[in-house]
């Protein structure tokens, strides 16, 4: 959500950062409604005002035995158009959250400006990808040599877009959660956090998934929403909360499943665990002080990046541009992995500071000691990783000629000290 009195003293300036995400002027759309809603307002406060005055004037009249229904009279009609005002405003205003809810966060000055994702720019890559004596397999094909990566088990069950992992995939899924999970807690600081995965409609708005992208849901019969990631409940932990300044930053994180439509996918990544409607996603949230935000994105950045360092994954980090950001991102950073099967890098991870447009639309806010106002957080999230896309990486990088996988050491003792996976085993 944006700040109304923003957009009222820089208009100009309002239009031309939602010009770079390509959007059209709105401010005078937004104006015109605020102006209504606060003559409404103005109206309001002056009728409230004249029938206390009235209704003091009652109370002289009858006690001094004179006739007061005139005053009466006026008072009745005061409160008449009292409602009328008080509803005039409320719809105003409702008309702005509306226009408003549906309105992207204005990108950082420093993000990058472009219409899509190739105004991406990179700025650092780490890790050489490996060199092969055979020709790498992708990582469906792997799985599925292995006998461990069923797709034609899960559409029996589920239809497109799903798996079933078997044996020591499924383990080593598991594996890679708790590896990623160990890590945040024990040495970044994060607290664990076991959500919920249904949410009500109220945590969708807080974090910018409704109203605009409600196709790309799942809901359930009882009027939930499964979460597309932990972002979402992690994030409205604060939701109508008044934050000890002392207590920031906040730091949390959770392994979920995730659940998708993937509505505006069609064609894309059919095959393999790439694009999913079911996926395991550690998500890492960041509750900040205003002043510490920008700060608060590199050391999560860091932090996302440290599982791939500890895994020995190639990868490299990418600024998105203005066309390419997520809805309620002010600036974005990508982590993508390489993987050698496809001879490409591969989004694993995607780490945003969304300032105060989330916290204005949850009403989390933070108060200093010894101050009676309160300001917005700021909030960030990024993934810490999409485990299932380390699966899919650990495959791809890790395989061997003869079908079997080395596991990365950081994961053997989570593998019960196995350290190849092969058909065999």
């Amino acid at each position: 959500m944006h700040d109304i009195k923003f957009i009222r003293e820089n208009p100009a300036a309002f239009d031309a950062g939602l010009a770079r995400r390509g959007m059209g002027v709105i401010s005078p759309s937004v104006l015109q409604l605020d102006q209504r809603r606060r003559a409404a307002q103005t109206v309001f406060q002056e009728m409230q005002a004249r029938r206390n005055e009235v209704s003091k004037q009652i109370g002289q009249v009858k006690k001094q035995g004179g006739d007061a229904q005139a005053l009466m009279d006026e008072v009745a009609l005061l409160k008449e158009r009292i409602a009328g005002a008080e509803a005039e405003e409320k719809a105003a205003a409702d008309e702005i959250d509306r226009l408003l809810m549906s309105v992207p966060n204005l990108p950082a000055e420093d993000v990058p400006e472009g219409k899509d994702e190739t105004a991406n720019v990179e700025l650092r890559r780490v890790g050489l990808p490996r060199s092969f004596e055979f020709q790498p397999l992708e990582h469906d094909a792997i799985g599925e040599k292995l006998g461990m990566m069923d797709f034609g088990a899960a559409a029996k069950l589920s239809g497109a877009r799903f798996v079933v992992l078997k044996g020591l995939l499924a383990r080593l899924e598991r594996a890679l959660g708790a590896f990623m999970l160990d890590l945040h807690t024990g040495e970044f600081g994060y607290a664990e956090v076991n959500p919920p995965f249904l949410v009500r409609d109220e945590a969708l708005y807080g974090t910018g998934q409704l109203p605009k992208f409600g196709e790309d849901l799942f809901r359930a019969n009882t009027g939930h929403w499964l979460i597309p990631t932990a972002e979402v409940p992690l994030t409205n932990l604060v939701n109508g909360d008044i934050l000890d300044e002392a207590a920031l930053p906040l730091r949390f994180t959770a392994e979920t499943q995730c659940f998708r439509s993937e509505a505006g996918a069609a064609g894309k990544d059919t095959r393999g665990m790439i694009r999913q409607h079911q996926f395991r996603k550690v998500e890492l949230v960041g509750i900040a002080h205003p002043d510490r935000s920008d700060e608060e994105h590199e050391r999560m950045t860091a932090c996302a990046e440290e599982v791939l360092k500890r895994l020995g994954l190639p990868y490299r980090v990418i600024v998105l541009c203005t066309g390419d950001m997520g809805f309620s991102a002010r600036k974005t950073y990508d982590i993508e992995v390489w993987l050698p099967g496809q001879n490409t890098y591969r989004e694993i991870s995607s780490c945003s500071n969304c300032g105060d447009f989330q916290a204005r639309r949850m009403n989390a806010r933070y108060r200093t000691a010894g101050e009676k106002g309160t300001r917005f957080v700021h909030t960030l999230n990024g993934s810490g990783l999409a485990v299932g896309r380390t699966l899919i990486a650990v495959l791809e990088n890790y395989q061997q000629a003869d079908g079997s996988v080395v596991l990365p050491d950081a994961l053997r003792p989570y593998m019960g000290g196995i350290s190849v996976i092969s058909a065999h085993v």
